[in-house]
């Protein structure tokens, strides 16, 4: 579980404790308290969190010291989200059939990661419903019960015309094409970041630090790592800059400018995946350099390469096609203009998908289509990343990024 994630798994939890006890929790579950959290879940739910499981979170996450780390499964977290939430109860098999991407847990997850993992603090709940800040006085305790009473009229009228605009908003959002996200990368501070939706996974702090070296785009760093199976090396991308996509079918798009790759195994691109961890069912998309073939070395070459990754399967390289060889830039050094602006453009409509790819000394060349792929994978997050793989030979080269398109197909 990364810090992310932990850190969402965290808030939810005490928000389910306020639910569960009507107030914050600050140490671990007694076994009572852990099975009537069961039974309130599961009366809600209709879903199932072993009590045993949950009084070993509990211990985890308010234990006070180090002990056994807890990682609950995706289920687990949708399953808190949805009594946190008020979902409407379920059953396991219908979970499965209508939300098995589990859009509770990673809704609450990603509104943590907007709002910072700032979770309001739990307030005292008096006997009349009102919160009540620490240290209040009676006389204010008093007054904002007599203050509730005469806001009743008002709250009436309000709510009538709060039931009026939500409906016309849900009328004309079923109208419209989701909204679309639009990133230049020019203000790239933590906090800025994390309000556009995007989080930071396995940061390298050195490399992170120089995100905005040039002040013109987001500048990654060809570090070392991959999610390549490697008996020898734990999967891991630096660096990678992750975002949800709210919708099955969409339309990405990113630009480089100036990347010219040189040395094995350097390259950038986006990594599309079922879920946060490393290891889910993913696609890798990206412009890379390859000089070796097997066991003897050849030309070297900067191609175009989309990977796919299912399952701990072996991976299947479903496109590999060649850009620019490094023979053709010794003899012609003005072609590597034609790498001024390279631009990738992802489309998914259903179970298809579109690879398209640009380059030219101008920005606005026209995409030409690379293949189009049957890719029966529900692709929920989009991380951007630079990498040189498990080698220490290369050099950790910068790539810049300039431009980062989402669109959601319109509804129908």
């Amino acid at each position: 579980m990364n810090d992310i994630d932990l850190g969402a798994f965290s808030a939810l939890f005490q928000e389910a404790c306020v639910r569960c006890f009507g107030h914050a929790v600050t140490a671990p579950l007694t076994e009572t308290e852990a099975k009537l959290f069961y039974t309130k879940v599961f009366d809600a739910t209709g879903l199932v969190i072993g009590w045993k499981s949950i009084k070993n979170y509990s211990g985890f996450l308010l234990g006070g010291s180090p002990g056994k780390a807890e990682n609950p499964s995706v289920a687990t977290l949708d399953t808190l989200a949805r009594y946190v939430t008020g979902a409407p109860d379920t059953t396991e098999p219908e979970r499965k059939t209508a939300a098995g991407h589990y859009p509770y847990w990673y809704g609450y997850r990603e509104k943590w990661v907007v709002g910072h993992g700032a979770v309001a603090a739990p307030a005292e709940v008096g006997a009349h419903g009102v919160a009540a800040t620490p240290g209040m006085g009676t006389k204010a305790k008093w007054f904002l019960r007599g203050g509730l009473k005469g806001c009743l009229v008002w709250l009436s009228v309000g709510g009538v015309l709060a039931v009026v605009l939500v409906v016309f908003l849900l009328v004309m959002v079923n109208r419209r094409t989701a909204p679309g996200f639009r990133d230049d990368f020019h203000a790239l501070s933590a906090d800025s970041l994390a309000a556009r939706g995007w989080w930071v996974v396995a940061p390298d702090t050195v490399y992170w630090n120089k995100r905005g070296t040039d002040g013109r785009g987001l500048t990654l760093y060809t570090l070392e790592g991959d999610n390549w199976p490697d008996p020898e090396h734990a999967p891991v991308i630096r660096n990678l800059l992750v975002r949800r996509i709210p919708c099955s079918s969409f339309t990405l798009e990113w630009h480089f400018e100036d990347f010219i790759p040189h040395q094995n195994w350097q390259q950038a691109g986006v990594l599309l995946s079922e879920d946060t961890t490393i290891g889910s069912r993913s696609l890798r998309v990206s412009i890379a350099y390859n000089d070796y073939n097997g066991v003897y070395p050849r030309s070297g070459m900067i191609l175009l390469q989309a990977i796919v990754s299912r399952d701990g399967a072996k991976p299947e390289e479903i496109a590999h096609v060649p850009l620019m060889s490094v023979d053709s830039l010794r003899r012609y050094p003005a072609l590597a203009r034609f790498l001024d602006h390279t631009a990738l453009r992802i489309v998914k409509q259903g179970d298809r998908l579109r690879i398209l790819y640009a380059d030219g000394i101008l920005a606005n060349t026209s995409f030409r289509e690379i293949g189009s792929y049957d890719m029966p994978m529900d692709l929920r997050y989009v991380g951007l990343f630079a990498l040189k793989g498990f080698v220490d030979s290369s050099a950790n080269m910068p790539v810049r990024v300039s431009y980062f398109s989402l669109d959601c197909e319109k509804r129908k």
